[in-house]
């Protein structure tokens, strides 16, 4: 199989330019990683083979990602949910698998019995199981955003590499093909040196800028409400405020529309323009309190140069679009994509505009499933497929197999997958360095090597406290 993406160019580990002699050896490191992409009970062993599947978060998106590792060709032998409703409609399809209120039971219990997990729970218990998982030698596949915190997305990413585990962050565009022509077409130069990146989002969709409920509830018997609270602080059950979608918006437990969709949108130029640690982040807030997620957010990070790419900066914007203070790139940035007949003078709810020295490159779609293209000298946007100056490019990108392919074969010893935690870990730190600034409520100035800030204290956010018996060893 194909080598799903050029690692070296997405792994910036400081902010001063590689040299060439570093570039070359980590080119040498990536091409090795196939074949140390696994534990050695698994490496070398018939593709074919059966992987055994674990599966933390029966519900949601849980519930799609176990249908999907399941065609892929992953054998489902246990649920985990803590709302026994879940579990048993989804042990209805899912017959030969054992079923879990309580991930930590589950490994005491089965530890040896399975090969791998998906972890798809709220966002405040992606890294404890996933750690624990990963401690055991267990493949992981974790939804996005990778983890609830920054210190958590550096473990977990040095927990892959020192347990050789295959590893996928769920955000599936990453498998399109739409996705990695653009990465393509802009590391060929075709819109010259990215010095602005704007990327807004029409999230929230959930309850956010909301202070903290007075009420409380009766504990539904279908739920461990002590389970779901988990590492957090624990609070009383508050029904619907919390269980089962609205925790996106609380900072306990989610980590608001920035935490949740970034990973999705800011994903293809991060890969594009090999985005670091930045230099600094500053946010502006609407309604940020000490519970929630503030109704709409503009975030601004600064990256300084990077392997031979001039500095960056790149402002996020968040908020649903008929909402009063919703922030959005202003209207001359904007407007020849509110100019395109298919938007008819309205800018989309979410999009990614990248600003170049010889032209700029726009995504309208959460997935990167489509983009379209503006040189200087040119009057209009031009859908990619339809621009000669994209078609001149040879397509080289590696063509994936499917989002969970990729991840089900780099279980069975293949190559690594292409939002595998080396990177994915990486982007979701990055990106919850916004959620850190927005609580913070002051501009850092960021030392990516050593997770904190210059200027201010913020290690209470960058780590949070783990509730007891839920700690996450370092």
């Amino acid at each position: 199989m194909n080598h799903p993406h050029d690692l070296p160019t997405i792994l910036p580990v400081t902010n001063a330019m590689l040299n060439r002699r570093r570039f070359l050896r980590q080119t040498i490191l990536a091409t090795s990683l196939a074949s140390m992409s696994a534990p050695a009970f698994l490496r070398g062993a018939n593709l074919n083979s059966r992987v055994d599947i674990a599966v933390i978060g029966a519900g949601g998106k849980g519930s799609s990602d176990t249908d999907e590792a399941a065609k892929a060709g992953g054998n489902i032998v246990a649920l985990c949910d803590v709302d026994m409703g879940t579990l048993n409609k989804r042990g209805e399809k899912y017959t030969g698998a054992r079923k879990f209120q309580d991930y930590r039971k589950l490994f005491s219990e089965m530890g040896k019995s399975f090969d791998a997990v998906i972890v798809a729970t709220p966002d405040h218990h992606h890294a404890s199981a996933a750690a624990m998982a990963m401690r055991m030698g267990k493949h992981a596949f974790v939804q996005k955003p990778l983890t609830h915190s920054v210190w958590e997305a550096r473990l977990l990413r040095r927990l892959a590499k020192e347990n050789k585990i295959a590893t996928q962050m769920g955000n599936q565009g990453s498998a399109g093909p739409g996705l990695r022509r653009a990465v393509e077409v802009i590391q060929k130069g075709l819109i010259g040196q990215v010095r602005e990146l704007h990327v807004w989002s029409n999230r929230p969709i959930w309850p956010q800028g909301q202070a903290r409920p007075t009420t409380e509830s009766m504990v539904p018997s279908s739920v461990d409400w002590d389970v779901w609270v988990g590492p957090a602080p624990m609070r009383p059950f508050v029904d619907k405020a919390y269980h089962t979608f609205a925790w996106r918006g609380i900072q306990d437990f989610g980590t608001g529309a920035l935490g949740d969709m970034a990973c999705h949108t800011v994903n293809m130029p991060f890969r594009a323009l090999k985005l670091g640690y930045p230099s600094s982040v500053e946010a502006k807030n609407t309604g940020i309190n000490d519970e929630s997620w503030p109704l709409s957010s503009q975030i601004r990070f600064e990256f300084p140069k990077r392997d031979g790419l001039v500095p960056c900066s790149f402002t996020w914007y968040d908020g649903k679009p008929d909402a009063p203070e919703t922030f959005r790139p202003s209207k001359d940035i904007t407007a020849d994509i509110i100019a395109m007949p298919k938007f008819k003078g309205v800018l989309p709810g979410s999009g990614c505009l990248l600003i170049g020295d010889k032209g700029r490159l726009f995504a309208a779609d959460d997935y990167g499933a489509t983009f379209n293209l503006r040189l200087k000298d040119e009057k209009e946007m031009l859908a990619a497929e339809n621009h000669p100056a994209v078609k001149a490019i040879p397509e080289n990108y590696p063509k994936s197999p499917g989002h969970y392919v990729e991840w089900i074969e780099a279980c069975k010893g293949g190559s690594p997958a292409y939002s595998n935690f080396e990177i994915a870990a990486y982007l979701t730190e990055i990106i919850l360095l916004g959620c850190v600034s927005m609580r913070a409520g002051k501009k850092l100035e960021w030392d990516g090597p050593k997770m904190k800030a210059k200027n201010i204290d913020v290690a209470h956010l960058v780590k949070r406290n783990y509730r007891k018996g839920w700690e996450i060893p370092a």
